[in-house]
């Protein structure tokens, strides 16, 4: 018969053959030494299992392995509480950091009113030309606008549309 009892320290708990009782040993959990209990004042006994089936009805899964049930296992309980995991992102590289240092934003409104030269529409040209001066790596965000202005030549208010161009310069 085993002497189950728990660790005075960690709380974990143990089964020690009924021969040891009275000795010290070193608990496999924490490391401290303690005295296993005379059996009188702990629970003696085997490891409980899950009951099998009667005997003309055994079967494979309730002789097997999988299906004894052992209560060694305990969750640890802690005091005090644990640190928390935090995983912070790498910093970025030094070249990455000067690459922005000292850029600012910069907005640009571009109209396709204003691109309009001889009765040809070079708003598509005006764009390509501007966002390629600023660069890809510069670039934050271009946006679609629609707005109103007054034509003076037919005398009506029209809608047109351009963009907004976000960058760092």
């Amino acid at each position: 018969m085993d002497i189950v009892f728990n660790c005075p320290n960690c709380d974990q708990q143990l089964a020690v053959d009924h021969s040891g009782a009275g000795t010290q040993i070193e608990c496999p959990s924490c490391g401290d030494s303690i005295t296993i209990p005379a059996s009188d004042k702990m629970t003696t006994g085997s490891v409980p299992t899950v009951p099998s089936a009667p005997a003309p009805l055994v079967s494979a899964i309730n002789t097997s392995a999988a299906a004894k049930v052992s209560l060694h296992l305990k969750v640890p309980v802690h005091d005090k509480p644990m640190e928390s995991l935090i995983i912070d992102k790498p910093k970025p590289p030094l070249e990455v950091v000067q690459k922005g240092a000292g850029k600012r934003l910069r907005v640009r409104s571009i109209r396709r009113a204003n691109c309009i030269e001889s009765g040809h529409d070079k708003f598509d040209e005006t764009v390509s030309a501007f966002l390629s001066e600023v660069g890809e790596t510069n670039l934050i965000g271009v946006h679609p606008i629609n707005y109103e202005h007054f034509d003076v030549g037919i005398q009506k208010i029209m809608t047109d549309y351009g963009v907004i161009v976000i960058y760092r310069s």
